[in-house]
């Protein structure tokens, strides 16, 4: 093809193809987790039939199934035919098998049970900016809905605890508290992110802090830890309750999950419990301030559309100048793991 300009070169249809039906890979993977491929396999290998018959699968396709999650270098395989064995990833053995202590698929099992069916929604999400999860078919929403049931928060909670941890643990890395006496982790669920920072830093004392039916989830994950004599539980309702006073104030994935009005009322809550020279740390995907880079962060926007319908994940700059609007005086981000950053703002 030429214009007046000389040779142009046709143009590649792939990545819309690959884009439009990314939901074929996705639910492969997302179906191979709710099966325990993965932690069928754990460190071994197996052959497609002693597979098949491990986890009770009776279709021809199977081999078809398995050697997609090879093609998608999410197993590997040994051999061909009948014959061939699979085995994990070093990547999916680490964070699929379920016996791994860095386990990502519970966040994955949430997806594939709620997320995936809700998305198909979309469009009406977009058209209305109404909430497509359980509160069309409940009237209840999505966090009244799981609260009243203690074992499916339970799930819920160690679903975000898989997903969170690599953050968590960068975050105590890269985090200087060595002038900090004290931190709040607002939202704290499991106790996940007090715990990680207790280990890190032995002269911390930390409080994890969220719903009262939640202290009893973070009061066992803390003694199991063995770091109850440094970590405290308080309970409340950070949207309506002041928050415990510390030295830091953590809001990991919870400023993204409701609209500017309650972002900027749990930033006031934050900046009244601090101390002069404390910090406010939010850990979130945060979209790249040109928007145009990290994707998981603009399509997690689009899920709390779905989820919340008026909530919205955001910038630094964004965040910036809410906090400086509230009286912060400055802000820096540090990058964590993945797509995912820490935004601290100091008083």
């Amino acid at each position: 093809m030429t214009d007046e300009h000389g040779p142009v070169d046709d143009p590649d249809p792939s990545l819309i193809m690959q884009v439009g039906m990314g939901f074929w890979p996705s639910k492969t993977l997302l179906t191979a987790v709710e099966l325990g491929v993965f932690t069928a396999l754990g460190t071994g290998a197996g052959t497609a039939g002693e597979l098949a018959d491990r986890l009770d699968l009776r279709s021809r396709a199977v081999a078809d199934f398995l050697d997609g999650l090879v093609a998608l270098r999410l197993l590997e395989r040994d051999g061909s035919g009948s014959a061939a064995s699979y085995r994990n990833t070093t990547a999916t053995a680490a964070f699929l098998d379920a016996t791994s202590p860095r386990y990502i698929g519970g966040f994955l099992e949430m997806s594939n049970a709620r997320l995936y069916g809700f998305w198909g929604n979309l469009t009406e999400a977009l058209r209305t900016g109404r909430p497509q999860n359980e509160i069309k078919h409940t009237g209840r929403p999505m966090f009244e809905e799981l609260y009243a049931d203690p074992a499916r928060l339970e799930q819920f909670m160690n679903a975000m605890s898989g997903i969170s941890a690599g953050n968590f643990h960068a975050l105590a890395e890269k985090l200087d508290l060595s002038r900090y006496q004290t931190v709040c982790d607002v939202g704290g669920a499991t106790g996940q992110l007090s715990i990680i920072l207790a280990q890190h830093h032995p002269h911390l004392r930390c409080t994890s802090f969220d719903l009262p039916a939640v202290e009893p989830i973070a009061r066992r994950a803390i003694g199991a830890a063995g770091v109850a004599d440094r970590v405290a539980t308080a309970s409340g309702d950070f949207l309506v309750d002041p928050l415990p006073e510390a030295d830091v104030i953590v809001m990991g994935m919870i400023l993204h999950d409701w609209n500017l009005d309650r972002k900027l009322h749990l930033i006031r809550a934050a900046y009244r419990a601090l101390p002069p020279g404390g910090a406010l740390v939010a850990v979130e995907n945060l979209i790249d301030d040109d928007r145009r880079e990290n994707v998981f962060g603009l399509m997690m926007s689009l899920n709390m559309l779905i989820e919340f319908g008026d909530a919205f994940d955001f910038t630094g700059g964004d965040y910036r100048g809410w906090c400086e609007q509230v009286g912060f005086r400055s802000v820096e981000v540090v990058p964590l793991a993945g797509p995912a950053s820490a935004a601290i703002a100091y008083k």
